[in-house]
């Protein structure tokens, strides 16, 4: 795997640059946030650090998730809540906080782009879905509200995704959770809210999307007894 190291302190560059070298991975550092919009397509995922001195994180994440789907992990020291949530509203596919345990590491940007790569591969020719005027397309990954294009991040997409395999049905939380985020989810289920969150907003269909209180998650209406709810 090719990945993008985007970190401007030497000392913790370096390291990550020998530990991930070690690992097999072919490494590339840069100090400039800028350089991810031109070099992306040339790595398979991004290990951003927020703080860096030539743009803001955020905005960063915000301008890349315009133009690519690219597995991004957070790598940063803020170990704050609300920049957590603002992260992963932003686009990044998983939060860590410095130091990182590499093991930790390694497991969540392998589950990232895992996630990603199974998106594209398991994608069929005809997988459309149509609920009211929500239109899903599974090849092109492209979501359209009354017509209009609605812009969503690779975890965004994978939650509808996974929910619309089964209209009307509930996803439990936990199904939801290995199927995204794998094993290297671990115990962050906040982010799974997060990202529903950041969907309801995005799609402003106020009952697409219903919580099952206790269990999980339903793609539009209800469906027959024994549909799965």
């Amino acid at each position: 795997m090719r990945i993008l190291v985007v970190e401007d302190d030497d000392g913790v560059a370096d390291a990550l640059h020998e530990a991930l070298v070690m690992r097999g991975y072919d490494v590339v550092r840069t100090r400039r946030g800028a350089d991810v919009l031109t070099t992306h397509r040339d790595f398979e995922c991004v290990l951003l650090d927020l703080g860096l001195p030539d743009v803001d994180g955020m905005q960063l994440l915000r301008r890349l998730r315009t133009v690519s789907s690219i597995p991004v992990v957070v790598l940063t020291a803020d170990s704050d809540e609300r920049t957590v949530i603002r992260a992963l509203r932003s686009g990044a596919d998983d939060y860590i906080v410095k130091p990182p345990r590499m093991g930790e590491l390694v497991a969540r940007m392998e589950t990232a782009t895992t996630s990603h790569r199974g998106v594209s591969m398991s994608q069929s020719v005809d997988a459309i879905v149509v609920t009211d005027d929500v239109r899903v397309d599974l090849v092109s990954r492209e979501v359209a509200v009354a017509g209009q294009s609605v812009p969503l991040t690779q975890k965004e997409f994978e939650l509808v995704r996974v929910l619309t395999e089964h209209p009307g049905s509930a996803i439990s939380r936990q199904q939801l959770m290995d199927r995204i985020w794998g094993d290297a989810f671990l115990a962050v289920s906040r982010s799974l809210d997060v990202h529903i969150s950041g969907l309801r907003a995005k799609l402003n269909r106020p009952g697409l999307i219903t919580t099952i209180r206790g269990y999980g998650y339903r793609w539009g209406p209800p469906g027959p007894i024994g549909s799965g709810e």
